[in-house]
């Protein structure tokens, strides 16, 4: 028996305007931030759990757990499910539209 299908919004790039390599950076290490902290928050809420007192607990098992929580904080992060790389991005955006405008590049 499987559950219900899960999907994440994703917000179409045909609506986008083309972004300069300095905002397709940020964008990626914003997802990369997004994907660490849902990463780390997962294994916060494994750690808490009773689930640790169980005979079928083990490396084998942490290491699935360590790569399922990989790949779901992959994709929340690059749908955005959070918004938490949105946040990042909109709040450091305008400083590297600055450095781009006054020519400080690095």
């Amino acid at each position: 028996m499987t559950g219900p299908a899960v999907s994440f919004p994703v917000s179409g790039d045909a609506a986008k305007p083309a972004l300069s390599p300095e905002r397709l950076e940020l964008r990626e290490a914003a997802q990369a931030f997004e994907a660490i902290f849902v990463r780390r928050l997962l294994a916060s809420a494994r750690a808490s759990s009773i689930a640790d007192q169980t005979p079928f607990t083990g490396p084998g098992l942490q290491q699935f757990e360590t790569m399922r929580d990989e790949q779901v904080a992959k994709i929340a992060a690059d749908t955005g499910a959070f918004g938490l790389a949105d946040q990042i991005e909109r709040q450091l955006a305008s400083m590297v539209d600055q450095r781009r405008v006054s020519g400080d590049g690095v």
